[in-house]
């Protein structure tokens, strides 16, 4: 079973038009390889990376631009300004995309991550509320809503550029959009460490917490750099000479429902971040009362693994397929995650939430490795962008960007502090359901074909 040649069946004709790529291509040199996976991937970093940090350091930030006399308002306007970005990557998701399947993927990237460091570059150098006022807090909302904007369009452009290189090696290069997620975890778990332990509180709050979003900054025009030299993939100049007189827009238009199993094939590893991975710490220290130190350390197990194992699983499914790797995870996930917690709750040490993170983290890059190649082995090469783009931002609106908060509400509401284990299991289920429907599709086009 061939799972690297799948085109949905209602995308007959944009499989004839990529037939034309098909041609041997030169070998790339390890040099071609790293720039490519670097360009590609080093946008994606610098998101998770900003991410992570403005999570880290939300209580300073509050003070520094939402000062209230409820210091717990003020947190929670500094999480929702940062949160409301999510709205806005469905939004990025189609502009760039479309404009990424247009003009090229590397048009695409070099907009994206030029516009991501406009909410990097405000967060780093803008002024607090004590000596602008209101505007403070409103420019920080915009550079979060710009950068909400980017990221949606980030994904699917990226993605796009590493498979359309190689089409033997499309699981190794997409899953370093993975890989990158995880090596950005280390190094933001790193800088929070460091300064919350070398700083004073007044020192950490007046402008310690800035020094990483300049780092930030110096990493950003480097991936720029790169992007605006970099050549256009070999698929899309071949589609784009083929004269194809289709506007993405209406080819677009009979994508739907490889658009619903994207957003479903997502579910999975985006609530793997945002509930294993982002609320595990707080869950952690809420729930188990485990010391605080102890979320720092989860978040750097969870990056290295993940950094180590997606390039792995990546590059297996170049060799396996990607239904069989992911769709088995899914069922193991779907089997041990209830157990799992129910044993942690039985045990809140340190040492068991480690090894409950540690099969989590193996899990997730499992699953998650192989999942950018096949989502664009689903969408057909002149709307893959698009595709990847959309399906990618729904799928983390929907299922990742508030999971967080409906399982501490469900606890909350509840009592039940196996909560997060119903909601990874609720996406699990939808993510085996989508893979198996795309492994139907796939065998019923090649019987038709």
């Amino acid at each position: 079973m061939n799972e690297r040649a799948y085109r949905a069946p209602n995308a007959q004709g944009a499989a004839a038009t990529n037939a034309g790529t098909s041609a041997p291509r030169e070998a790339m040199s390890k040099a071609m390889v790293r720039r490519i996976v670097f360009s590609s991937s080093v946008g994606n970093a610098l998101e998770w990376f900003d991410f992570l940090v403005y999570g880290y350091f939300a209580t300073v930030i509050a003070k520094a631009f939402f000062p209230s006399h409820d210091e717990w308002l003020s947190t929670m306007l500094a999480i929702g300004t940062f949160g409301i970005s999510f709205l806005m990557r469905p939004l990025g998701a189609i502009v760039l995309g479309i404009y990424g399947d247009r003009k090229g993927r590397k048009a695409a990237l070099t907009l994206a991550i030029l516009l991501m460091m406009v909410g990097t570059l405000t967060m780093a150098v803008m002024p607090s509320y004590q000596h602008i006022g209101v505007a403070a807090p409103l420019l920080i909302l915009l550079a979060r809503l710009v950068q909400g904007f980017a990221v949606g369009g980030e994904f699917g452009s990226a993605t796009a550029f590493m498979v359309e290189h190689s089409e033997a090696r499309r699981g190794y290069y997409a899953s370093w959009q993975f890989a990158s997620q995880g090596l950005a975890a280390i190094m933001a778990a790193s800088f929070g460490s460091l300064l919350t332990a070398w700083l004073p509180q007044p020192e950490l709050e007046s402008w310690g917490w800035r020094i990483p979003f300049v780092f930030g900054l110096l990493v950003g025009p480097v991936g720029y750099y790169i992007r605006s030299h970099l050549d256009e993939t070999p698929e899309f100049l071949a589609t784009r000479s083929a004269k194809n007189t289709s506007t993405p827009g209406v080819s677009f238009s009979n994508q739907w429902l490889n658009l619903l199993l994207a957003v479903g094939i997502v579910a999975q590893s985006t609530v793997g971040v945002y509930v294993l991975q982002l609320y595990m710490p707080m869950y952690a220290v809420k729930q188990l009362h485990l010391p605080a130190t102890a979320s720092f350390a989860v978040v750097v197990l969870n990056g290295g693994l993940q950094f180590i194992f997606s390039p792995l699983m990546g590059a297996l499914s170049d060799r396996l397929g990607r239904i069989r790797i992911m769709l088995a995870t899914s069922i193991f996930m779907g089997v041990t995650i209830y157990p799992m917690f129910a044993w942690l709750q039985a045990h809140p040490t340190i040492t068991s939430l480690v090894i409950l993170q540690a099969a989590a983290g193996i899990l997730k890059a499992a699953y998650s490795g192989p999942m950018p190649a096949l989502m664009s082995e689903i969408f057909p090469t002149r709307v893959r962008s698009t595709g990847l783009s959309i399906g990618y931002a729904l799928g983390v609106t929907l299922f990742g960007g508030f999971a967080p908060t409906i399982v501490e509400a469900f606890i909350h509401l509840t009592g039940d502090k196996l909560a997060p284990s119903y909601y990874v299991l609720l996406a699990a289920v939808l993510s085996g359901v989508s893979l198996a429907i795309v492994a139907w599709r796939m065998h019923f086009g090649r019987r038709a074909a």
